[in-house]
């Protein structure tokens, strides 16, 4: 029998802020660059399995109207890193995605953020062709720790 996913209407929250300017296609993209294990295998056969922590370190990049409400927000955050780096509040935050089974039923694809830094400067351009990008500022956020739960 065939199966139905049928998705929409996803959530992404930040410092307690639910997320509403957001830009164009892939508007909020969570990568998990790292593995959770490591393996070595050396001689005859013998093999170290070891947890790696790092593999719950996952990267965030939103895309948001530029000069919107969530803009100016997520630049605040910015600017307060910039001025007391040491002092800098970590973002914490989920991102979550309703998925439907055609029938009625909903369950959430949850991603837990926590320990969050702006990674990257927002870059600009101008473009007399009317490249809608113009009008996006795309923010890369590193998290510490992020983890994906189906509830």
């Amino acid at each position: 029998m065939a199966i139905f996913t049928v998705t929409g209407d996803d959530t992404l929250v930040l410092n307690g802020r639910v997320f509403n300017d957001l830009a164009t296609d892939d508007v909020t993209t969570i990568t998990l660059p790292n593995e959770l294990v490591t393996i070595k295998t050396g001689k005859d056969g013998n093999s170290i399995v070891s947890k790696n922590f790092q593999g719950y370190n996952g990267n965030l990049v939103v895309k948001v109207a530029r000069g919107s409400s969530d803009d100016q927000f997520l630049n605040g955050i910015q600017a307060a890193s910039d001025a007391d780096f040491v002092g800098t509040a970590l973002i914490k935050g989920s991102f979550s995605k309703r998925l439907g089974d055609g029938q009625g039923a909903v369950i959430h694809d949850v991603y837990s953020l926590n320990g969050g830094i702006i990674s990257k400067e927002v870059e600009g351009k101008e473009n007399t062709s009317g490249d809608i990008g113009q009008a996006e500022a795309t923010y890369n956020i590193k998290f510490c720790d992020c983890r994906r739960s189906i509830q």
